[in-house]
């Protein structure tokens, strides 16, 4: 690690301490080029309440908003980021969220349906030499606090697809993973968003309190 990275990395472990178990943030991802980052507008806050009550984490219960390039998203150890259409990172904007995720930052993308080919390509500025690969089942990702032997649930039905989840893997390491084809954000929302089945919801949100818990590394 660099100077730089060293420094980067000491500031964002700087700010998780002091944040007070109380006080633990997370937050949405807000990017250019149009996509709308600001879907979902239910589903962090249904997120936080369900890990909250099941888990104990102690997270604060309003959601913050984040920009890409902004020095505050080293102050978030779990970012989430979602829509369906264009994102666009500037080569400052890729550098920082870079510089995040190598920091010890997690982000969460969540395919909302029209977000693949966006997402992939601007990853790819943020990691050139780095591609998503599908995670197996058996991966901890899958099996931290609850168990998903065969992978994503799948909330929502679009082009009949199987439910994948990408990773970007450094130096061992899963800093993003990228949920697609199963609209798990979607599945977090109020019951009366979508009237999805108590059940569904319930699997939506045990997975994404694995995605938090695997940020966390809460064992």
């Amino acid at each position: 690690m660099n100077a730089r990275l060293l420094v980067i990395a000491l500031l964002f472990c700087t700010a998780i301490a002091s944040f007070g178990q109380s006080s633990l943030k997370i937050a949405k991802l807000k990017y250019g080029g149009g996509g709308d980052w600001y879907a979902n507008k239910t589903s962090l806050p249904n997120l936080i309440k369900f890990c909250n009550a099941e888990l104990k984490m102690n997270i604060n219960p309003a959601e913050d908003v984040v920009e890409v390039g902004s020095p505050d998203i080293f102050s978030y150890p779990f970012v989430h980021m979602t829509g369906h259409g264009n994102v666009v990172f500037t080569d400052a904007e890729a550098q920082n969220l870079r510089n995040y995720l190598l920091s010890g930052g997690f982000l969460h993308v969540d395919d909302n349906y029209g977000l693949d080919q966006f997402i992939r390509r601007e990853m790819k500025k943020v990691f050139p030499e780095l591609s998503f690969v599908e995670l197996p089942y058996d991966h901890q990702i899958y099996n931290m606090k609850y168990k998903f032997p065969d992978g994503l649930p799948k909330v929502h039905e679009h082009d009949g697809k199987q439910p994948q989840g990408f990773g970007l893997i450094w130096q061992g390491r899963l800093i993003c993973y990228y949920s697609y084809e199963t609209d798990l954000g979607n599945g977090w929302e109020d019951q009366s968003v979508y009237n999805d089945p108590e059940e569904m919801r319930r699997k939506a949100l045990q997975m994404g309190a694995n995605l938090l818990s695997y940020a966390f590394m809460i064992e």
